[in-house]
């Protein structure tokens, strides 16, 4: 598709693959095989990497198709999808790194990211390093001969700190190694990392790809040669694949993906002035607010602040919990990317698996909540919220 297009018309219009009948809706293709012509097209295929249709564990035209238009909206050559967020992240670490290789992390990642890191990858002999701080130099102290990815996630989950992209693609690349950024929260309607810098997006698509909370998904982009010839020969492989059902939902969520971050993103603004004002809370993370520590780096590399909010509230866990168990509307759920608006206690949900030691590396102290602005209306989101704080 014409690559002058805006974002908004790739959204609703890149990668449509038409069939016979010359459908106008995206079409579910729900099949697990294909017909071949004859044996000799079937040998191609499988053995020599002709174009066409295989298998559906990684070809599929409905996956392809959000596939396409995921890569037109980040701005990158290619696009391999997969069964959740946390696969997609496995994929490109299995396919890209091997025993002895280092890798550098923010310790301020998603705890299943850091899980899967610290414990899984280490199984492999694959080690990393957790550098504390949104200090480019310290990603640099931490650099080692054998580093062959930096990885961050931007604005992180869940005390939304924001890493300048640029300066750690430069440290990347000047070390010999990639840098991958998790793009979940900001998505390409808020943020482009590939435009700044990054060798790699990953994305957990269940979130506001899809802005319903209705199906899982992933994705890793990239340049063509680190997607599709290592990231798909691992999907080809392994099999972390993403349905077509799936693909399809998705599909149909990034059409509004624009108009719903930029509605999100207002209200998550409103609620983080709202909450800085309230005197039972000790701190708002929020990078719209000039009072984030990295404000001006968010609104350099950001279109908007994002639908993220999480602020500690005065007296600990009780006291948290006491605003989660008040609610009324908002969701008691640890996904986020919903119209509906969501809360959680990231210290015993989300980042519960991590020690002790390692949620205080992050930040995330026994009062802290993680709101996840939806669609309704702001009124009601905040008179929720305030039901807990009287």
């Amino acid at each position: 598709m014409d690559e002058e297009l805006n974002f908004d018309t790739l959204a609703v219009r890149a990668g449509i693959t038409r069939s016979q009948f010359g459908e106008h809706a995206e079409a579910m293709y729900l099949t697990s095989s294909y017909v071949f012509d004859n044996a000799e097209q079937a040998a191609g295929r499988f053995q020599r990497g002709e174009p066409g249709l295989v298998y559906s564990r990684f070809t599929n035209p409905t996956v392809n198709m959000f596939q396409e238009r995921l890569a037109a909206l980040e701005g990158a050559e290619a696009c391999v999808a997969t069964a959740s967020g946390m696969s997609a992240i496995l994929a490109m670490a299995m396919a890209l790194l091997k025993a002895g290789d280092h890798v550098v992390a923010s310790s301020s990642l998603f705890g299943s990211t850091i899980q899967l890191f610290a414990n899984i990858m280490g199984r492999f002999a694959v080690k990393t390093t957790f550098v504390d701080g949104t200090d480019s130099a310290a990603f640099r102290a931490a650099m080692q001969p054998g580093t062959k990815l930096i990885f961050i996630e931007t604005p992180s989950n869940p005390m939304t700190e924001v890493f300048d992209i640029a300066a750690l693609a430069q440290i990347a690349h000047e070390g010999g190694a990639l840098l991958a950024v998790d793009n979940c929260f900001c998505s390409p309607a808020l943020q482009r990392p590939i435009a700044l810098g990054a060798d790699l997006i990953i994305h957990s698509a269940t979130k506001y790809l899809d802005g319903q909370g209705r199906v899982l998904g992933g994705a890793v982009l990239g340049k063509r040669e680190l997607i599709n010839d290592s990231v798909l020969s691992f999907l080809r492989t392994a099999g972390p694949t993403l349905s077509a059902f799936n693909a399809w939902v998705l599909l149909k969520g990034m059409e509004t993906l624009r108009i719903r971050m930029d509605a999100q993103s207002a209200s998550a603004l409103a609620l983080a002035q709202w909450l800085e004002a309230q005197p039972q809370i000790e701190r708002v993370f929020y990078p719209g607010l000039p009072s984030h520590p990295q404000h001006a780096l968010a609104m350099r590399q950001q279109r908007l602040g994002g639908a993220i909010v999480s602020f500690e509230v005065k007296g600990g866990r009780a006291a948290a919990w006491k605003v989660v168990d008040a609610a009324r509307m908002i969701s008691v759920t640890a996904n986020l990317g919903d119209t509906k608006t969501t809360i959680t206690h990231p210290g015993t949900t989300t980042h519960g698996r991590l020690s002790d030691e390692a949620r205080a590396r992050a930040g995330i102290r026994d009062g802290l909540l993680r709101v996840a602005v939806g669609l309704e209306s702001f009124e009601d989101i905040r008179a929720d919220l305030a039901r807990g704080l009287l």
